[in-house]
């Protein structure tokens, strides 16, 4: 079955949609079957990838529709395909009228979970994309995740942020899913050069690296990862060789170790 991985952090702009597009290439380019999920209505990951969302059909918001009107979707009829390897659930503004739809939907916490059982069994690895807010669709997101990874942009002070983040994920535990692990933090948007990155990694690392990984790799600035999303392909077709590739090819391997170890823990204690 699937490791699923949320993607999260309510602030925008921190490298999220990046990092699921490059994490879920990078693990493809290991040999990893990888579906992604975008589960934000402004259709970033979908658009990073080449497609069209407003000319799609078919979407996650649609999926999650059909649910809350006790249908039961074929979802594998809405996966797109990547020439890089991966697979999509693309999204449309058909997700922004599900936060008001969910409110009084069976179950509404679980309805992405649910939806992600059928095909489970055909992966590796489940990214999310979430959107950058702590409403609905996030909780779903969170719900149908095992971890959660969590970009924090290098330029800003982003306390407040993370002890919001941090009570929504206790909050999913509690109530919804009490398995979810927070996989780590990684830092994003680093620029070496500044003083301002430095002191933000070292706050980070302070405050919350005695409870939460702090991954070792840290992705830096750089034009051509965006460059390479615009163009509808990850960083590694865009430029191989360039400081953000190695970077994500890093984080790729670091991400497959600690899943890798955590699998083994938990084959050992299932044996005790």
């Amino acid at each position: 079955m699937a490791k699923t991985i949320a993607i999260c952090n309510q602030k925008g702009g921190v490298g999220k949609t990046t990092t699921t597009l490059n994490l879920g290439i990078g693990l493809a380019r290991e040999g990893k079957k990888v579906l992604l999920v975008d589960g934000d209505p402004q259709n970033d990951l979908t658009s990073a990838l080449g497609w069209e969302a407003d000319s799609l059909d078919k979407s996650l918001g649609r999926l999650m529709y059909l649910v809350t009107q006790n249908c039961k979707p074929e979802v594998g009829g809405t996966i797109l395909h990547h020439p890089e390897g991966i697979d999509l659930i693309p999204s449309n503004l058909d997700l922004s009228s599900m936060e008001t739809m969910l409110v009084n939907a069976m179950s509404r916490e679980k309805i992405l979970s649910n939806l992600l059982k059928d095909v489970k069994k055909d992966y590796d690895y489940i990214l999310i994309d979430c959107m950058p807010s702590l409403g609905m669709i996030t909780i779903n997101a969170l719900t149908a995740a095992d971890s959660v990874i969590i970009p924090v942009q290098a330029q800003y002070l982003p306390a407040k942020g993370m002890t919001q983040l941090m009570r929504s994920i206790d909050m999913v535990r509690n109530h919804t899913n009490d398995q979810l692990q927070i996989g780590g933090i990684v830092m994003t948007l680093v620029d070496s050069r500044t003083n301002l990155a430095k002191e933000v990694t070292d706050k980070i690392r302070t405050q919350y690296g005695m409870q939460i990984r702090i991954f070792d790799t840290q992705i830096p600035v750089a034009v051509k990862a965006a460059e390479a999303s615009k163009a509808g392909m990850s960083i590694f077709a865009y430029d191989k060789d360039s400081k953000p590739a190695r970077a994500y090819e890093q984080l790729t391997r670091e991400v497959m170790k600690h899943a890798e170890r955590e699998k083994r823990r938990d084959e050992a204690s299932i044996v005790r």
